[in-house]
């Protein structure tokens, strides 16, 4: 007797045969410094885990001077459509990001005067794929890991999530991200289209197309993250407005 699979055991089974698609990051074209690598100015945050050492902006939190809540060092400008290049790398011990189209959050009760919501690239020095740096996290939101690592996902007009696609594996992660080391990220949003590219490669595709928590434009901040002492640096932070 023939038996007819469940819709949801043939989605399933299609979405595991997906093959990874490598897909290059485009040539660097007009972009410019947004962090001059002498100070923080164009930049605001909590200047006792802030500061700028060797030309990098770095973020670190101790026993002794701890983040309280989740803090940010927040850009001047906006990111509506964008291009944003830079590097990064941080210890172990927790994790960071680099939140955009977010809003800064001054009203009410806050943590702290640095408190950011929204779209944020996820950053840890991992490269375990089930939790690394390059998915999108939706930062006090309600659908929190939105899209992670080698996926391509749609959020549709009726707020539901499929993924369509698949961009790496884990055996390819781990070859493309640089433990303890400088990394390099692409963050490019056109739309409702949202790209991460890790090291030259595409790790992260996500249109949001949720009728009630879609972005489509706010503020650029980089994370200190509350709990377990840590440190992240930041270099070579560029930006461009696209159309």
């Amino acid at each position: 007797m023939t038996r007819t699979l469940p819709i949801l055991a043939i989605a399933l089974l299609a979405a595991t045969c997906l093959q990874a698609e490598e897909i290059k990051a485009p040539a660097e074209s007009g972009l410019k410094p947004i962090f001059n690598g002498k100070d923080l100015s164009g930049w605001s945050g909590d200047t006792r885990l802030w500061s700028v050492k060797d030309g990098v902006i770095r973020g670190e939190t101790t026993k002794a001077v701890p983040a309280n809540g989740n803090t940010f060092l927040i850009w001047e400008g906006e990111t509506k459509d964008f291009e944003l290049r830079l590097s990064f790398r941080c210890n172990a011990a927790n994790n960071s990001g680099i939140q955009y189209r977010s809003k800064h959050i001054t009203e009410g009760k806050t943590r702290n005067k640095w408190v950011v919501r929204g779209y944020q690239h996820e950053i840890r020095n991992q490269n375990i794929l089930t939790s690394v740096s390059g998915f999108i996290y939706e930062e006090g939101g309600p659908r929190g890991r939105m899209a992670m690592i080698g996926d391509k996902t749609v959020w549709n007009d009726e707020g539901k999530k499929s993924i369509v696609g698949n961009l790496i594996d884990a055996a390819g992660y781990e070859k493309l991200f640089k433990l303890d080391e400088w990394n390099d990220v692409i963050i490019i949003a056109k739309g409702s289209h949202l790209q991460h590219y890790m090291n030259g490669r595409l790790v992260m595709d996500c249109v949001d197309n949720h009728p009630k928590v879609a972005k489509k434009d706010g503020v650029l901040a980089l994370q200190l993250h509350a709990g377990s002492p840590m440190w992240v640096e930041f270099k070579d932070v560029r930006f461009k407005e696209v159309k």
